[in-house]
């Protein structure tokens, strides 16, 4: 076997596809290389119309991987795309280089992003799990038995079973050390219901800007960085909105093709997603292919259960674009555009966080409306309503009914107002304002 370098900072990029190669795919790989500390010396594409069972890529390809290597020195060669234990230990023995899968390079980043103790702890596990299919490769004592020596004699384990057993016993402690991790924050979040907070999550593909609105909006100070999964451990704040407090939770950026054992991994720092009440979609405004990543992270909120959530879109960096502006684009008619209301801002300026808020506060029903309010007698069923919603804060009878002091939050008045005895309360609420 080869020896394999200890610096691995130099690296060769492999982009295999089946059909068009889309440029922000390679754009992306890229930037996931940078992320991890990789200087790239060069990037090659491979089509592919059938992947080959023992290196992925084909042998004329395989020899230009090789020839470009060694023409540029890099000790290492990053694969866009899921690598068998088989394919990845062909590929090091014949390019006599360390090779990295996708799966691997993603959670290297990973690695080097985790700060606190939970985030450590789902970083090893996952791991781990990526270890233990490829314990074989690059171990050459991996088939000696261990038994039949003087002070070895004992059941003939091989030491790779040896290796694996030990890796199992370290999963499973791992894994019971998170439970106990995930059982406090579940406690936490019982506090937080209790405290009877709107919960509130920002989520987004990686590099949207979601650390930057989130310092900005609550005044924090989590790490905030131009790369990919700058933000691995989950933040939460309370922060002010017109009408009332609500919890904010920064998480971890998505990516497409993020690996299902990543997601396994991190269910504590996305259930902060699934278990929120509403979600902040932060989108990069600037990115050309926003629409697409809008529709990936969708599906990781549907695969984490958290897909039926109320959204609101917030495009973020408008600063980057030409005669960017400040604006709310409401519900006008199109499918399903209540999951599709949209607040253009930038958080790096601070533009737009005004109004980001006030659209927040509507949609949480955190705006209130205070008044007088008076009810005829035969209004009794709505009296006893608002009492049931504690929004009374005075009464007073009289032969005329009942003369009330209301402090009502917009969208239960709205309700109550469509109701057939709605009528004295459709004088509290403001008229309409026109869209942004």
């Amino acid at each position: 076997m080869f020896d394999r370098s200890k610096k691995g900072e130099n690296a060769l990029l492999i982009q295999p596809h089946f059909g068009k190669l889309e440029e922000d795919v390679l754009e992306e790989f890229g930037d996931l290389a940078r992320s991890a500390g990789a200087s790239i010396a060069a990037t090659l594409t491979a089509r592919l119309d059938r992947p080959n069972p023992s290196t992925l890529i084909g042998s004329g390809k395989l020899d230009e991987v090789k020839a470009a290597a060694e023409a540029t020195g890099a000790d290492l060669v990053l694969v866009n795309h899921a690598l068998t234990p088989v394919q990845e230990r062909n590929l090091e023995r014949f390019l006599e280089r360390r090779v990295i899968d996708r799966t691997g390079l993603i959670l290297d980043i990973f690695a080097q992003r985790a700060h606190s103790h939970e985030g450590k702890l789902q970083v090893e596990l996952a791991q781990l799990r990526h270890l233990a299919t490829r314990l074989v490769r690059g171990w050459t004592h991996l088939e000696r038995q261990r038994g039949g020596s003087i002070g070895l004699r004992g059941p003939g384990e091989t030491q790779l079973e040896t290796d694996r057993r030990l890796l199992q016993k370290r999963v499973e402690q791992l894994q019971k050390r998170l439970e106990k991790v995930e059982v406090q924050r579940t406690q936490m979040r019982r506090a937080r219901v209790r405290s009877e907070l709107p919960r509130v999550a920002l989520v987004g593909y990686t590099n949207a800007g979601k650390s930057t609105l989130f310092n900005a909006l609550t005044g924090a100070e989590a790490y905030a960085a131009d790369q990919l999964f700058a933000t691995l451990d989950p933040t939460v704040r309370r922060i002010v909105l017109p009408g009332g407090n609500v919890v904010l939770a920064d998480t971890v950026g998505f990516v497409r093709d993020l690996p299902h054992d990543l997601v396994a991994a991190f269910r504590s720092t996305l259930s902060e997603a699934r278990e929120a009440d509403f979600l902040l979609h932060v989108v990069d405004a600037a990115d050309p292919h926003r629409e697409e990543r809008i529709a990936q992270v969708d599906e990781v909120l549907e695969a984490v259960g958290a897909g039926e959530l109320p959204q609101l879109l917030v495009f973020n960096k408008i600063d980057r674009l030409d005669n960017g502006e400040v604006r709310h684009d409401g519900q006008d008619g199109v499918p399903d555009e209540s999951r599709r209301e949209r607040v253009w801002l930038s958080a790096r300026d601070g533009r737009g966080l005004e109004l980001l808020q006030s659209v927040l506060g509507k949609r949480l029903g955190l705006q209130h409306v205070t008044g007088e309010l008076r009810l005829p007698p035969e209004a009794g069923r709505l009296r006893a309503r608002l009492h049931q919603l504690e929004v009374v804060r005075s009464e007073q009878a009289d032969e005329d009914g009942w003369l009330l002091q209301v402090d009502i939050p917009i969208a239960e008045a709205e309700k109550l107002a469509a109701g057939t005895d709605g009528e004295p309360i459709r004088a509290l609420l403001p008229e309409k304002q026109p869209e942004w």
